[in-house]
């Protein structure tokens, strides 16, 4: 990562969940159109992963309450 992108970094992981939220939206709107397609396929293929290891074992998974202690 080049030092510009990581200040940039830096500073949005400065700002609130929402403006976060935000923030990526316009920037994949800027996207073209390709490389818009190759992210939804990619993000496409990591929920069906992620169903089917819950399928496989659902006592695997953790409930939002405890990921939000994460953060």
């Amino acid at each position: 990562m080049n030092p510009q992108v990581s200040h940039l970094l830096a500073e949005a992981l400065r700002l609130s969940p929402d403006d976060r939220v935000l923030l990526v939206e316009h920037l994949l709107e800027t996207l073209p159109a390709q490389m818009a397609e190759k992210l939804d396929d990619e993000f496409e293929r990591e929920l069906d992963r992620r169903l089917e290891e819950m399928e496989r074992d659902p006592t695997a998974t953790v409930p939002w309450s405890e990921v939000k202690k994460l953060w």
